[in-house]
């Protein structure tokens, strides 16, 4: 009887000391999916947007999009361009970063692309495209803009 109880608390410390190791296990990294293009229509702002900023900076801007979690520094908040500016919206450094001709850490890396030349990839490199892909993409971030 005494064996008994000894094998049947062995097989319940056993079990938990399962349960304490499956808990410890470290949890899954979000990851990014890195993806072709898509060639959203370079005459909606919105649409680029939501095509191609979206998934990191968020539908409003704020950087919430749903692979913000798995970037190794946050997505900028868009939403705050005009006011850590001093109140204008800096239209030619947003277009200079997404075109990439400003440095930034996170445009250029592995998981932010400089979209000038995957624009021009998906223009067949013609520069008027991308220019007004370019212009119209900064266009509509200016209406996320905090009032």
């Amino acid at each position: 009887m005494r064996v008994v109880k000894l094998i049947g608390l062995a097989v319940v410390l056993l079990m938990l000391a399962a349960l304490a190791v499956a808990q410890q296990a470290p949890a899954q990294t979000p990851t990014v999916k890195h993806v072709p293009i898509t060639n959203a229509p370079s005459n909606s702002g919105k649409e680029m947007y939501n095509s191609y900023c979206a998934v990191c900076h968020g539908t409003d801007g704020k950087g919430n999009g749903p692979a913000a979690s798995a970037m190794k520094a946050p997505p900028t908040d868009l939403t705050l361009l005009a006011q850590k500016a001093g109140g204008k919206y800096p239209s030619a450094h947003v277009a200079s970063v997404i075109h990439g001709q400003a440095a930034l850490p996170s445009h250029g890396s592995p998981d932010m692309p400089v979209w000038g030349p995957l624009f021009s990839s998906i223009s067949q490199g013609h520069e008027a495209q991308v220019q007004q892909r370019v212009t119209n993409l900064v266009k509509y971030i200016e209406t996320l803009q905090a009032k």
